[in-house]
C-alpha cells in the first residue's frame, strides 16, 4: 500500500515550495521551447479551433437573426467568454485529466514520495502552452463581439466583463479537479468525467435557453455551466434573459467556484486515500 502522503491539499504550499513549483514551470517551458516550429504549429492548430467550432453557431444564426434570444454578437460573445475560460482552465488544470495513466503505470508511486503535494505535482507536470492559442483567439472573438453587441460600458458592466471569465476558469478548474478525483475510483471513466469538464464547456457555450429541460437543469444546479458565460454574457448585452435564470447569478460565478474548490478538495482527499497502491 503507497504511503499516505503529508501534502494532499493546496493548502499546504510554502513559499519554499512556489519557489520550488516556479522552477519546475520554467523549466517545463523552456523545453517546450527547444522545438520551436513545432510548439508555434501546435499554437495555430489550438488558435484555429475557436473559429472553426463556433461555425456551428454562425450557421444557426445565418438561416435565423436570433439564436435562442441571442443575435450573432451576443452568441459571439458567449463563445468567447467560454474559451477564454475554458482556455486558461485547460491550460492550468487540463492535465489532472491523466492521473489514471500514472495509477495504470505506477509512476504515481514516485509522485507521493516527494515532499510536495500531489495535486500540484499533478497540475504542473506536462503544461501545455500550445492551449494558450485557444485563449488568445477565444479573447479577440470576446473583446470583438462585445464591441459588436453594443454593451452599455459603466464600471458595474466593466467588472462583469473581467470577472466572468475568471469565475468561469475557476469553475472550470473545479470540473477537472473534480475528473482527477473520479479517475482514482473509475479507472478507465475518462469518457463519463468528459461529460461534465467538455460537456460542460459545451454547454456553457451556447444559450442556455436552447437546451432542453433536463440539460437544462443539470448544467445549471448540478454543473453550472449556463452560469459560466451564458448568465452574465445575457446580462452585459441585454440579451434576454428566462425567467429559469435570476440575473444576479451573474455575479456568483467566483463565489460558486470557490465553494466548488472547497468541496472538491475534500473529494480529492478521499480519492487520493482511496489509492492503494500499484501492488509492486
Amino acid at each position: 500500500m503507497a504511503e499516505r502522503p503529508a501534502y494532499d491539499t493546496l493548502s499546504t504550499i510554502a513559499p519554499s515550495t512556489i519557489r520550488l513549483v516556479w522552477l519546475l514551470l520554467v523549466s517545463r517551458i523552456r523545453a517546450q521551447w527547444q522545438y520551436r516550429a513545432s510548439f508555434w504549429a501546435d499554437v495555430l492548430g489550438q488558435a484555429t479551433l475557436v473559429p472553426l467550432e463556433f461555425l456551428e453557431v454562425y450557421v444557426l444564426l445565418h438561416a435565423a437573426p436570433i439564436y435562442g434570444g441571442m443575435s450573432l454578437a451576443q452568441a459571439a460573445a458567449l463563445y468567447g467568454m467560454t474559451s477564454v475560460a475554458f482556455g486558461m482552465a485547460d491550460l492550468v488544470f487540463g492535465q489532472l485529466d491523466s492521473v489514471n495513466r500514472h495509477i495504470k503505470r505506477g509512476t504515481l508511486e514516485v509522485i507521493l514520495t516527494r515532499p510536495l503535494s500531489p495535486l500540484v505535482q499533478l497540475i504542473t507536470q506536462d503544461l501545455q502552452l500550445r492551449r494558450l492559442g485557444r485563449v488568445v483567439t477565444g479573447l479577440v472573438l470576446y473583446l470583438v463581439a462585445l464591441g459588436y453587441a453594443d454593451v452599455t460600458w459603466s464600471v458595474q458592466n466593466l467588472a462583469l466583463a473581467v470577472l466572468a471569465p475568471v469565475g468561469g476558469f475557476i469553475i472550470f478548474g473545479a470540473l477537472f479537479l473534480f475528473a482527477c478525483g473520479t479517475l482514482f475510483f473509475v479507472l478507465d471513466g475518462n469518457q463519463a468525467v468528459n461529460a461534465f469538464t467538455y460537456g460542460g464547456r459545451y454547454a456553457s457555450s451556447v444559450p442556455g435557453s436552447v437546451l432542453m429541460t433536463p440539460v437544462k437543469v443539470f448544467f445549471t444546479f448540478v454543473v453550472p455551466s449556463t452560469l459560466i458565460a451564458y448568465v452574465p454574457t445575457a446580462v452585459l448585452t441585454g440579451a434576454e434573459l428566462p425567467a429559469f435564470w435570476w440575473p444576479g447569478l451573474a455575479w456568483l460565478t467566483i463565489p460558486i467556484g470557490l465553494a466548488m474548490w472547497l468541496l472538491l478538495l475534500g473529494y480529492w482527499k478521499l480519492a487520493l486515500r482511496h489509492y492503494t497502491g500499484a501492488g509492486g
